[in-house]
């Protein structure tokens, strides 16, 4: 049920229920202590996906290393495989990836800071729909932490 209140020519629909906020994009970034090399590199890496995303069980590849056109492929809790073809790879500056149906995508941007830390910007986007698990900046500084921590 709605109600509608007028005031001197100005008119305000009030709504019953607040609208629903509807999320196209998601973009966080997070500075990392470490060289931008290192932070590229254990991101792209699928045997680390796990480690830090939200909902990935298990990720992988079907070549390594990887290109333009190469293809990775995770998995959730259910069992339930994605996949996504890598559409923009330029080493230590951008890693971006569109899921098959071509709805979702997902950008990496790198940036040197230092010659030990990196600015990391991830930008996530859909087409037609709506983000169903958008990650979060809790996402990022778990991310942060291993790869801090990480002594390879």
């Amino acid at each position: 049920m709605s109600h509608l209140h007028c005031y001197k020519f100005v008119c305000e629909l009030r709504l019953a229920r607040p609208l629903i906020n509807i999320m196209k994009e998601n973009k966080i970034s997070i500075i990392i202590n470490k060289p931008i090399s290192e932070v590229f590199w254990f991101i792209i890496n699928p045997a680390n996906t796990n480690k830090w995303g939200d909902g990935i069980e298990k990720e992988e590849t079907n070549e390594w290393p990887v290109k333009v056109g190469s293809k990775y492929r995770n998995t959730d809790g259910s069992g339930t495989w994605s996949e996504y073809t890598l559409v923009k790879f330029e080493e230590n500056k951008i890693f971006e990836l569109v899921s098959e149906d071509g709805g979702y995508h997902v950008r990496y941007t790198y940036t040197s800071i230092t010659e030990d830390s990196t600015e990391l910007e991830y930008f996530e986007w859909v087409d037609n729909t709506e983000l169903s698990s958008p990650y979060s900046q809790n996402t990022l500084e778990k991310l942060k932490e291993l790869i801090e921590s990480n002594n390879e």
